[in-house]
Formats: structure tokens, sequence, C-alpha cells
């Protein structure tokens, strides 16, 4: 008997706008689903109770994740004054309170403590493994949890506004790695007080933000097939920092092949001629991705290879993204 085919070969991003309630992986499950993709992934989790911009991989997107994780992030986020929180959101357990209500002045003179590299305990209830076990599993049955600091980038925080003295809203450009969760609770903390966040909101992950992302009822509503296919963003849009190198078709056909190129026959193309050492490139071929390549030692070698076909990628042209 043939074997049941898995979905078809599509390939490319889609950023969903992930309402509040649903787990990452459900979203990332039914949208496979609506596009009947063979494959797919995501480029950051957000937590259930947590809205904003969830990027999911389609079929050999899913050789770029990597890099939309490693991107910059921007959240926006509520802490609310006064009661600290097992989870340190609103859905854990009210473990301290405190009286203190810091005024804008305050939070202000705080702020500087919390922009750079800077050392951050991940919350308890958290995806880490600890022994093998994860985190928040070893929380939920009552023992005890010892994370150690790790250090995370923020590249900037920013007061919004005060709804009440209890609330507090801000905006964060931060690196891979960081707790909201914990930068908010750390917050209260050194103002006297203690917290957690009530409200947060992912803007944009890497190069998805809400200019490019669709909602998840519009994804429904669109339905399955080649309607939701057409809102697809290029594979090379998780690459936009990376620059790119063209190749014939007969350089390309080597590369795809395991084969390396000499690097002296490709010095006058942009950007080998202005590299310097080591340099990771995305190798393009009449504007469609060929594979992801290194630079170094007098050779270009392929790293991440793009096998597509043509009627189902989101690949129109290189600058797409």
């Amino acid at each position: 008997m043939a074997r049941k085919r898995k979905g078809a070969p599509v390939h490319g991003w889609l950023a969903i706008d992930k309402p509040v309630g649903v787990t990452s992986t459900r979203v990332v499950a039914e949208i496979r689903r609506l596009a009947d993709a063979a494959k797919a992934g995501h480029g950051g989790t957000l937590d259930p109770l947590a809205s904003g911009i969830l990027p999911i991989a389609l079929g050999e997107a899913t050789k770029t994740v990597a890099y939309v994780m490693d991107g910059a992030k921007t959240y926006r986020f509520t802490l609310a004054f006064g009661e600290a929180r097992s989870t340190d959101d609103r859905e854990g357990e009210v473990i301290a309170t405190s009286d203190v209500r810091p005024d804008d002045a305050a939070i202000a003179a705080v702020l500087p403590r919390f922009t750079g590299d800077i050392e951050q305990v991940p919350p308890i209830f958290s995806a880490l493994k600890v022994d093998g076990e994860r985190a928040y599993d070893l929380a939920r049955a009552g023992e005890a949890v010892d994370l150690a600091a790790r250090r995370v980038r923020i590249d900037r925080i920013t007061l919004l506004g005060r709804p009440s003295a209890d609330l507090a809203e801000f905006e964060v450009a931060c690196g891979k790695g960081t707790y909201i969760r914990s930068l908010a609770r750390d917050i209260a903390q050194a103002l006297g007080s203690v917290g957690h966040v009530a409200v947060l909101r992912r803007t944009a992950c890497g190069p998805f933000d809400e200019s490019n992302a669709i909602s998840l009822d519009n994804a429904r509503a669109l339905g399955q097939g080649p309607a939701l296919r057409a809102k697809l963003l290029p594979i090379l849009t998780a690459l936009d920092d990376i620059p790119a190198l063209a190749l014939t078709e007969d350089e390309a056909r080597r590369l795809r092949s395991g084969l390396p190129l000499a690097l002296e026959r490709l010095a006058f193309r942009d950007p080998v001629q202005a590299a310097a050492g080591d340099l990771t490139v995305k190798v393009v071929c009449d504007g469609r991705p060929v594979a992801l390549g290194h630079c170094a030692g007098g050779e270009l070698r392929s790293l991440r290879v793009f096998n597509l076909e043509t009627h189902s990628s989101g690949e129109d042209d290189v600058d797409h993204a």
C-alpha cells in the first residue's frame, strides 16, 4: 500500500498574530494544516497568556528558524505592582504582597540598571531543563527549582504610561533568551515593591512585525489552500540581515551538489569584495534562494541547501523581504 502523503511542499514564512489563550504549538499545528504543508516550525515560543507576533516557517523555511530565534524582539508589557506571583505573570498564585507604588520618576531612575548586558534569573515556571526535567514540571510538582542567572541583552526599555498607580506600561527591545516576566519581577523589586506581568504582547520578532503579520482568525477565514499560501513571505525574509551573493546557474548547481566554489572567481561580486575574514551569505540564483553559504579559506561552501519546487514556494523575488 502506498504511503499516505503528509502535506505539500509549501515553502515560506507566515507571521501570525497569536491571540491570548492559545499555545504556540497549537497555532503552528493549525497553520500547517491550513497550508497543507509537509513541515512547519516557529521562530520563538509565546506563552498562552501572551499575544503577538509568532513567525511560522513552512517547508524549507524551517532551515532558517535559528536566525529568527537569535534575532532581536520587541515587547509591550504591563507590570502590576503589589503582588508577586509564582509564575511571574497573572496566572500564578500570589506569593508576596507590597503596599509600595513607585512614581514615574522612581521608575525612570531604575530603568538604566536594566539596559545593556544584564544578569537575569529565569522564571521557575519556564521550559528550561534542570537535571533533564522541565523547570515548570518541577515547580508544578512543588519541588524547589534553582535556576542560575543568565546573561541577556536589553537594547531599550521605555516607560509608556501609567493607567493607574498599580500599573505601568513598558516597551522593551531585547535579544535572545530574555524573559519579560523576569524583567518585570526584577524592576518591581528594584523599586522596593513586588510585581508581575499582567499583559504581554510581542510586537516584533526578527524581521517579522505587525506590518507583515496576519491574525489567526484571518488565516482561518482564508481557509485551506491557495488563499493562505498567497500570504506567504519568502524564505529569505528570515535572513534580512545576511548579505546576498548571486551565482550563475552552473555555480548554483555545483554548490547544491556539495562542491565548494573558489572565492577568487567570485572576488569582484558583492558582498565578497567587501568581506574581511569569514562571511556567511545567503546564496541566490535569478532571485531565488539556493543555500546558506560560508566564505572562508578561499572557498564558498554550503551550510544549508534549499530544496525548492517553484510552484509551491513563496519565493518570487530576493528583495521581497
